[in-house]
């Protein structure tokens, strides 16, 4: 397929190997920010290309893994009133909470239904306009123009059964969350492809430039990668600190103004919890003023739970890029994709759910 196809010849990828090998002098740790981009390092099997020298950090850029078990059992809550349709992306259900799934909810008759849009979830509160419908807006910049697009219809339309459990999260300030971490690990970064042909790329040139360390933004076939990798080489090998553009098809430095003046319309930037991160300020979208009439959060009374994570799961230090899935003791034993511990066991952008598809087993063969 043209634009496709092209990315993932394989004799590009070995001459683009075979230029790493000959950059590289020492050792360096370079981390993938977005979660699609670890699924095609992990199917593409792109470390085996790779001189021992370079590490690959799996960062915290699957929206699904980041998302906080307090927000999952609040999530489980909203669904269980009689009156409510709770619509969510199918990769939410599954995701554990203290107690249950919302797949669990489902099964135990909570009204929950997959959708492939937010304004799915519109449709769907303008057909019952007896019932509360809540969509779960969970995503990086990437998904929020469609969420703010949601609030805006449903204002629009003068919509008061319609309301976003939000959970959306910004990349900029947890890439310097982790740089201003003492364990930190990076020394260099592929920024998000996908979040920046939204929000285009000068936030992280700022951080590149506060933090001096080199940040390529980064598609994510296996050539984009292998070339983002390259070009954080040759930087660090240099000395250098700057941003660079590899996904320059799909990114421009000013980004989808667009896109970008529905979310002013409808977020403010708040602070945020993570999963395995803690709470950062500036890091996610909150419904502003003139939008708080569908904050999920004000309308039902699901404050005050207690949140409790399996203390097996070590997700938070794998998506800190401290350790890999390998390190656990639970990763394919207790801890499988049909019966996950954590959330970075569920998403196919999660980090242990792709190391479970992708790489050996506990016990077999492993080159990571």
């Amino acid at each position: 397929m043209k634009f496709l196809d092209e990315f993932r010849e394989k004799e590009l990828a070995q001459r683009i190997s075979a230029e790493i090998h000959r950059t590289v002098r020492q050792p360096w740790k370079i981390m993938e920010v977005c979660g699609g981009q670890t699924h095609s390092i992990l199917q593409y099997g792109l470390q085996d290309l790779l001189p021992e020298e370079i590490e690959l950090l799996h960062g915290p850029g699957c929206p699904v893994c980041v998302t906080p078990v307090e927000l999952i059992d609040k999530a489980v809550a909203i669904a269980a009133f009689d009156d409510v349709i709770f619509c969510s992306f199918g990769d939410m259900l599954r995701v554990p909470g203290s107690k249950k799934d919302l797949l669990e909810a489902r099964a135990e008759g909570a009204d929950v239904r997959i959708v492939y849009s937010p304004l799915d979830a519109v449709a769907i509160a303008r057909k019952n306009p007896e019932r509360r419908v809540v969509f779960f807006a969970v995503g990086f910049e990437t998904t929020a123009p469609a969420n703010a697009m949601a609030a805006y219809q449903a204002k629009r339309l003068g919509l008061r059964n319609f309301f976003l459990l939000c959970s959306h999260v910004l990349v900029p300030p947890v890439m310097a969350s982790i740089l201003q971490s003492a364990d930190n690990r990076v020394q260099a970064f592929l920024g998000p492809g996908h979040v920046c042909s939204i929000m285009g790329a000068r936030e992280y040139e700022s951080l590149s430039e506060q933090y001096k360390v080199p940040i390529v933004i980064t598609g994510f076939e296996p050539s984009d990668i292998l070339e983002g990798i390259w070009r954080c080489i040759a930087q660090l090998e240099k000395g250098e600190a700057k941003l660079e553009i590899q996904y320059s098809r799909a990114v421009r430095s000013e980004g989808n103004l667009s896109a970008m003046a529905v979310l002013d319309a409808v977020f403010d930037r708040s602070e945020r919890l993570w999963r395995g991160l803690g709470t950062i300020a500036e890091s996610g979208y909150a419904l502003n003023e003139q939008y708080k009439q569908f904050d999920a959060e004000k309308q039902f009374a699901v404050h005050g739970l207690q949140a409790d994570e399996s203390p097996l799961c070590i997700s938070g230090e794998i998506l800190r890029g401290l350790k890999k899935p390998i390190h656990c003791s639970a990763f394919a034993r207790e801890c499988t994709p049909e019966h996950p511990l954590g959330a970075t066991m569920v998403s196919p952008e999660g980090t242990c759910a792709n190391y479970y598809k992708f790489r050996p087993r506990p016990g077999e063969d492993d080159a990571s």
